[in-house]
């Protein structure tokens, strides 16, 4: 039974739709991936050059404006991927939630040009690959893909602001610092650090997570789609 909820990845051509998962709730890697990791990455385009940018994330189960699933992003409406976004806001999130850890290859090139990447020298004996590879067992491995439309707030508005508080909430974390053994060393937990500032000429981009792809460090791939609610299935409002 729960493999017919939750298919097994497939390593069929990426460049098709392949096992799609449609439920009225986000796959639980999807929920994951989005509540673990604290950055994504942003695909924006304009008519001819693609650009991709790292961004401070807020992912929400919903909003008071908006039941599907949603992500807060802010942007400095100077920024390139603003003006993509004011001329095509159809969008590409990647999300990991995994540590990435390339182990070293075996030797240098054939030319003898340059080392393997990373070099051994710089891995063998090291206490930050121990301290990573501890963990490494325990952390998921897949990352998903999420397409949709960015949506500009109105500057001033109830909900611009309300996203606002919650974007700053989620990226204002408890002061610390690691110590020589690897080891964090947590301060007063009275005392909290905002990671970012939104005060001043920054717009607000939310993103509603609708569909996208699950892939794992393998390379295999699941397609999933988000149904609407079920008050709005079937032409329905509000139920009638």
């Amino acid at each position: 039974m729960a493999d017919s909820i939750n298919p097994p990845l497939s390593y069929e051509a990426s460049a098709t739709t392949t096992h799609p998962h449609q439920a009225t709730s986000l796959p639980t890697e999807v929920v994951a991936c989005l509540k673990n990791s604290r950055f994504l990455h942003l695909a924006t385009c304009d008519n001819l050059t693609p650009h991709i940018s790292l961004m401070a994330y807020t992912y929400l189960p919903s909003t008071p404006y908006d039941p599907y699933p949603t992500i807060i992003m802010t942007t400095n409406p100077a920024s390139r991927k603003t003006n993509h976004l004011l001329s095509n806001p159809r969008v590409s999130l990647l999300v990991h939630d995994w540590v990435s850890h390339r182990p070293p290859t075996r030797a240098p090139n054939a030319q003898g040009d340059r080392e393997g990447s990373p070099p051994p020298a710089a891995t063998r004996s090291s206490l930050a690959s121990l301290l990573l590879n501890l963990n490494t067992s325990a952390l998921s491995s897949i990352s998903t893909t999420i397409t949709g439309q960015a949506r500009f707030l109105e500057p001033g508005s109830e909900e611009e602001a309300w996203c606002k508080e919650r974007h700053l909430e989620n990226n204002t974390f408890e002061e610390e610092e690691i110590n020589l053994f690897g080891q964090q060393q947590r301060h007063d937990p009275s005392v909290r650090r905002p990671s970012m500032s939104i005060d001043g000429d920054v717009r607000v981009v939310t993103v509603r997570v609708h569909e996208g792809r699950i892939a794992d460090w393998k390379g295999g791939v699941r397609d999933w789609v988000l149904l609407p609610p079920e008050n709005e299935q079937a032409g329905l409002v509000n139920g009638v």
